[in-house]
């Protein structure tokens, strides 16, 4: 399927990057070297971003940490950014950077984006950003979204991607009778209670989830990413404890495809959870309205009964959230009657400020932009050409980073910090396993920085995520930069 609207041209291999991996956690860490790492931070943040510095110190005082999201914590501190138009970002200190992160994925046609804030503004001048009661734009969103994606005959919005995913787990629930939901190791369905479980990756369990206790976890388990088998096995032990209510996966691979999987895999995961009565979850808060208009769905060709979104459906503005799905799944929101006519009991959803005039204004306009731009498919290009340039860069200077892209979903893998698992066939391992991860990922955030000081910023040094804002000029200039960083990079 070459593109066709669609973000991807060739489905990459997974097999082939999971082997690439493999090899790389064998490896001694590559990273920049401490020489230059030291550069960057004297040369670049201490000289250059001197009132981020500052003002992050202030912000310690009245804010956790400094800052109000888990992205903005970056090494060696935190930028502060005061503009953001098309592909860039503009600092404090006047500096400017091209936008890999994109706020975590949701401005695939740019920041900004002047006709998605016309309309906005527009809102504003007239309604305002919130009343309480029903605005049009609910019913046009809600319609978009449908007529996008097949699988979604209704659409409920909510305030965000982890609301959506606790949402959907209750429909699953009340609509099967059954308890338990099982999630694909490694995969982030947000932070709640129940689904903050094998969280970066497999076999975690409730290990990366301070805070909730463990007794929270009991109808809630994970399978191994692209092994069809342990997702079997653990479906055929859930009907002696109370059933399977649903099977969540993030279609792309777990943690936005950073440990990929097989087409096979997705549709196997369809198949195995309506042959044990359990309803098919995926999670689409990153791919949807990314990989394609119908989410990677569409593209994988599957037919999930509940569908999570996030992200763009408000089009980077505040109450980007919400569950779609089939009629007879969807009838639990309602308080209605399902499509057989027999009366549903309602599931316990709520949010005052879910559904807000001006999420829904700026999702149905950014929607309908991506369809105009064809922008899925103009930002999958620019990732194809991004990870191609990153792929002959890593060969050049001979280092064993891996780079892979579902689309505009792009990953540069430098310490394979999120490749290892947890096997409590072994236990005795689990120290071992933390204190490298702990380890990679400190070196993840050194090569982020030195992103950074080059101009590009990335999620976490490792995930880039391109948009139709993009030309290939622009690509081939952020190319130059990660050069500069490659050429400092060395064995630790």
């Amino acid at each position: 399927m070459a593109y066709n609207g669609f973000a991807i041209d060739e489905y990459l291999d997974a097999e082939k990057v999971t082997e690439q991996l493999d090899e790389l956690i064998k490896k001694p860490i590559y990273s920049v070297k401490p020489k230059a790492l030291k550069n960057y931070c004297e040369k670049y943040f201490d000289a250059k971003c001197a009132k981020s510095k500052e003002m992050i110190s202030e912000a310690k005082q009245v804010i956790p940490g400094g800052v109000q999201h888990n992205l903005a914590f970056n090494y060696p501190f935190p930028i502060v950014i005061t503009k953001a138009e098309g592909n860039k970002l503009y600092d404090l200190d006047g500096n400017w950077y091209y936008d890999l992160l994109q706020a975590g994925g949701p401005t695939i046609i740019g920041s900004n984006d002047p006709v998605v804030r016309d309309a906005v503004i527009d809102l504003l001048n007239t309604c305002g950003p919130s009343t309480g009661l029903f605005h049009e734009y609910e019913y046009k969103l809600a319609k978009k979204i449908s007529d996008c994606v097949p699988s979604v005959d209704k659409f409920r919005m909510l305030g965000s991607g982890t609301e959506a995913c606790m949402c959907a787990l209750r429909v699953a629930r009340l609509k099967t009778g059954k308890k338990n939901v099982l999630k694909m190791g490694g995969a982030y369905h947000g932070w709640s209670d129940q689904m903050a479980y094998g969280m970066r990756i497999p076999g975690t369990k409730g290990l990366q989830s301070p805070g909730v206790p463990s007794f929270v976890f009991k109808h809630t388990d994970e399978f191994f990413p692209n092994d069809l088998e342990d997702l079997e096995k653990k479906l055929k032990r859930n009907e002696f404890i109370g059933g399977t209510a649903a099977v969540y996966i993030e279609p792309i691979g777990p943690e936005s495809g950073t440990r990929p999987v097989s087409k096979e895999f997705v549709k196997g995961c369809e198949f195995l959870a309506h042959k044990y009565g359990a309803l098919f979850v995926c999670d689409e808060v990153v791919s949807g309205f990314r990989i394609g208009l119908s989410g990677a769905q569409g593209y994988f060709g599957v037919d999930p009964d509940l569908t999570i979104f996030g992200k763009i459906i408000a089009g980077g503005y505040p109450g980007a959230g919400g569950v779609g799905g089939h009629d007879d799944c969807m009838a639990y929101l309602g308080a209605g009657l399902d499509a057989g006519g027999k009366k549903v009991t309602k599931a316990m959803c709520g949010g005052t400020m879910a559904a807000t005039p001006i999420s829904c204004v700026a999702g149905y306009t950014v929607i309908s932009e991506i369809e105009k731009r064809n922008a899925c498919e103009v930002a999958g290009r620019m990732g194809d050409r991004l990870t191609k340039g990153l792929q002959e860069l890593i060969k050049k200077y001979n280092l064993p980073f891996v780079a892979f892209n579902t689309g505009s979903v792009c990953h540069l893998d430098s310490v394979g910090t999120m490749h290892f698992k947890i096997d409590w066939n072994k236990p005795w391992t689990i120290p071992g396993v933390l204190s490298e991860t702990s380890k990679r990922k400190a070196e993840m955030q050194h090569m982020g920085a030195a992103y950074m000081a080059e101009g590009v910023i990335t999620l976490a040094g490792s995930r880039l995520y391109t948009s139709a804002a993009y030309t290939e000029a622009d690509i081939d200039d952020v190319l130059r930069r990660f050069e500069n960083v490659f050429a400092n990079c060395g064995k630790l």
